[in-house]
């Protein structure tokens, strides 16, 4: 089939930067893909769009349209593991195997992701201490090459590819279908404790006790409080819960909010989030609260609100997740939470977890033991960006990383110091496909050698940055 040449065009979650690929190729089936051989544009994939940055844009070429490639192909009810195309939504199977018992081994803060875009971003979720990215349970899937050859991978079959498209960003070829392993559930229901805690100290306590005895934990934080509060938030803890026929608890149904403008600029600012956050901070009068939930909104609280993206205004904004290793007192994380509130930039989007000692697979997948946050920032322009910039330079003095599944402007230096391995990912790549992401991160880097590697450079000292800034 040759190529369509679509003008519809797409953008990402967070619609910054504005990029416009030349053509959007639908495709649907599998049985009837085109020829990719010809074309001169750089392909690559999209699903639904939920990568906030530009690692599922690409400006210029040819965007593979998954989203059609939507249908169950197996799916093994007595020993949980299931079949199917790279392009159905997480919410699609979840109306599937969740009345059948089961439930995602692993899943983000939106079900509206294909599987595909899961193994690709290596989604990882609330139970990462316990169960680790979304790629540690993936079986197998078939990777379509611009070539036209297809492959399938697995742990034991052409590894290396299997290897380097988990958390690979789209890059090394188009998923066609993926089978992965699913938990056992014995309702759809969560029973949760929501804990109010006072500071960044509070927190580390709850979270080390909390990640021992339970499979679900998260917490939100108040990124603009300063002084002995600094980092106060809500804890959420929860497992799976067996009520027993006669006492389930009923799922309250309502019409979902649909967000019906581009919130003005003049709204979005330190006071009303600031007000927001104490407001949210104080909702429950108790300090400990345990109730029972639905799955739905514990794992996907803003799916509740569709096109909630647009609550940031027409600029957009950029989500900025970092891990860093939780040790030295937690001088790299008290540093960051330092310098969000003191720019006055941050929002009330601000997610806070513990991440566990599970490798994946991935050559690029993000995860690694240490603290991550997740924090939303309204695109305002340089002052926005320099603000991550130094964040940067905090998280490349711990020996940190930046998730590159949302990220619209990290630096080439950055990128090949947060990921030393990209090299050996490179190899992987299939010759026709790239994204912006991908162009930006790999562009020449002059001045690396004389960049501080602050991962290998031990005189480098977090104690020498002062709100990120270095001093020597």
């Amino acid at each position: 089939m040759a190529l369509l040449g679509k003008t519809e065009q797409h953008q990402s979650w967070g619609r910054y930067p504005h990029l416009a690929a030349s053509q959007v190729e639908p495709l649907l089936w599998r049985s009837d893909l085109p020829d990719l051989s010809k074309t001169e544009l750089p392909l690559l994939p999209y699903g639904y769009g939920r990568s906030y940055g530009d690692s599922c844009l690409n400006e210029g070429g040819i965007q593979l349209d998954a989203s059609h490639l939507n249908r169950f192909l197996a799916f093994d009810t007595e020993n949980g593991l299931i079949r199917c195309e790279a392009g159905i939504s997480l919410a699609e199977v979840l109306k599937v195997i969740v009345p059948k018992g089961w439930f995602l081994p692993v899943t983000p803060g939106t079900k509206f992701v294909s599987v595909g875009g899961a193994i690709a971003n290596d989604i990882h979720g609330k139970n990462h201490h316990r169960s680790g990215t979304f790629g540690c349970h993936v079986t197998q899937f078939e990777l379509w090459r611009s070539s036209g050859e297809r492959f399938i991978c697995s742990p034991s079959e052409n590894v290396e590819l299997f290897r380097a498209t988990i958390g690979g960003l789209g890059l090394t070829g188009l998923i066609l279908w993926a089978e992965f392993k699913l938990k056992p559930i014995t309702s759809p229901f969560i029973k949760m404790e929501s804990i109010r805690f006072a500071s960044l100290g509070e927190f580390f306590e709850l979270s080390a006790e909390s990640d021992t005895k339970y499979d679900y934990t998260v917490s939100w934080v108040d990124c603009i409080v300063t002084g002995k509060h600094m980092g106060r938030g809500r804890f959420m803890r929860g497992d799976s819960y067996n009520p027993g026929v006669k006492n389930l608890p009923r799922l309250k149904k309502g019409s979902k909010l649909t967000a019906p403008f581009d919130t003005p600029a003049f709204m979005l600012n330190t006071f009303s989030f600031q007000t927001f956050n104490t407001l949210y901070y104080h909702v429950h009068w108790q300090k400990r609260k345990k109730v029972i939930v639905h799955y739905d909104p514990f794992f996907y609280p803003l799916d509740s609100i569709h096109e909630w993206n647009r609550l940031y205004g027409t600029p957009g904004f950029l989500q900025y997740q970092l891990v860093v290793p939780d040790n030295d007192n937690h001088v790299a994380i008290k540093e960051i939470f330092r310098l969000i509130s003191n720019s006055g930039q941050s929002t009330n989007v601000v997610v806070l977890k513990n991440f566990g000692p599970i490798k994946s697979p991935g050559i690029l997948s993000f995860p690694q033991p240490g603290v991550t946050l997740a924090s939303d920032f309204t695109y305002k322009g340089q002052k926005t960006l320099q603000l991550l910039e130094e964040l940067d330079q905090i998280v490349r003095a711990a020996g940190g990383r930046v998730y590159p599944a949302k990220d619209a402007r990290m630096s080439a230096e950055s990128f090949q110091i947060y990921y030393p391995n990209w090299r050996e990912f490179a190899q992987y790549v299939d010759p026709k496909f790239s994204s912006s992401f991908w162009r930006r991160v790999t562009a020449p880097v002059n001045s690396l050698d004389a960049l501080t590697d602050f991962s290998n450079n031990p005189t480098v000292q977090l104690n020498e940055l002062h709100l990120g800034r270095v001093t020597n």
